[in-house]
């Protein structure tokens, strides 16, 4: 009984904390047209979390081309299908396996630092002392933070995609005397514009879930500073898990409308 009891109550919590989730995403909706506008903030969470991100991208893209390429190479090899790899590569790291890699990236450093971030200004108060003094907390701190990783995350995916792709260029270069001019030849003859839309378009909705998860875990931080913890460790945990929802959904409105 104490454990269908636990089940339930976990139940009943997990779908109130997505009711909650969602009025919180539905504010953002409300607030982010209406002045006044932090400009600003905004400039400088763009660059907290696209600029001060991109080695950590670069570096997993990178790594993330090269390894691709040497397991796959023998593969394609015992069919003598080597011509292929650039094709292969680059229809598979643009439309699944660099967005999704890279947001999970992201996700970690992104989402659990805005989580850590807003929860510790709201167990110490900062956030209580903005609203008393008049200043709309959610749209100084939520609404730049949300906006900011909704740009900047389609722009870390398609340089972190190139960057994979000559991390695959260089081992193709090395093991199959590949040149590069042919090697990107056959990468762009291989990408269509849709292959590259609902990419980029899903990539706009990952920035948006790790930006409005990781408030809402800070924004709403309690327990004391335990409880910052919790947050970011709860973040980058919700973050993950909808990324893959949001994947899917997205292959599958893609199947129906570009028949891939």
């Amino acid at each position: 009984m104490n454990k269908a009891n636990s089940i339930l109550l976990n139940t009943k919590s997990f779908f109130a904390e997505i009711g909650d989730m969602t009025l919180f995403a539905g504010r953002f909706f409300r607030e982010v047209f209406s002045p006044p506008f932090e400009f600003k903030e905004l400039l400088r969470q763009c660059y907290n979390m696209g600029n001060r991100s991109f080695l950590l991208v670069s570096v997993t893209g990178f790594i993330l081309g090269l390894v691709f390429t040497l397991q796959s190479r023998p593969t394609l090899m015992q069919f003598g299908a080597q011509s292929w790899m650039a094709s292969m590569v680059s229809l598979s790291i643009v439309r699944e396996i660099g967005p999704v890699i890279i947001a999970l990236i992201c996700a970690g450093r992104i989402g659990s630092g805005i989580g850590a971030e807003l929860g510790s200004m709201r167990v110490t108060e900062q956030i209580d002392a903005m609203e008393v003094s008049g200043t709309n907390p959610f749209k100084y701190l939520v609404i730049t933070r949300v906006v900011a990783t909704t740009l900047m995350l389609p722009l870390l995916i398609i340089m972190g995609d190139a960057i994979a792709l000559l991390g695959s260029a260089i081992v193709e270069n090395l093991k199959g005397d590949v040149s590069f001019l042919l090697y990107f030849n056959q990468v762009f003859d291989a990408l269509k514009f849709t292959d590259l839309l609902p990419a980029t378009v899903k990539s706009v909705f990952f920035g948006f879930a790790i930006g409005i998860v990781g408030c809402y875990k800070g924004y709403n931080c309690a327990k004391g500073t335990v409880g910052v913890g919790e947050a970011s460790n709860s973040a980058v945990v919700t973050i993950s898990m909808l990324l893959f929802i949001i994947d899917f959904i997205a292959v599958f409105v893609t199947d129906i409308f570009f028949e891939i």
